[in-house]
């Protein structure tokens, strides 16, 4: 494998293990469905500043 394929499997790997995160994040928050989704679409379409905003932003109430 050379350099540039590993970089972008770890990259990869990386993105998938923040938006995990981010999810099981919002698991533990009280949401409606739509909060739900909308929060999850941004950790989703912003791979790397997403989970953190998801985050940061706190959305909902601790369950």
């Amino acid at each position: 494998m050379t350099a540039p394929v590993v970089l972008k499997a770890l990259l990869a790997l990386t993105s998938a293990v923040m938006f995990l995160l981010a999810v099981l994040y919002l698991r533990r928050r009280k949401l409606s469905r739509l909060e739900y989704c909308a929060f999850g679409l941004l950790a989703f379409f912003l791979p790397i500043l997403g989970p953190f905003l998801v985050i940061a932003l706190r959305p909902g109430q601790p369950r």
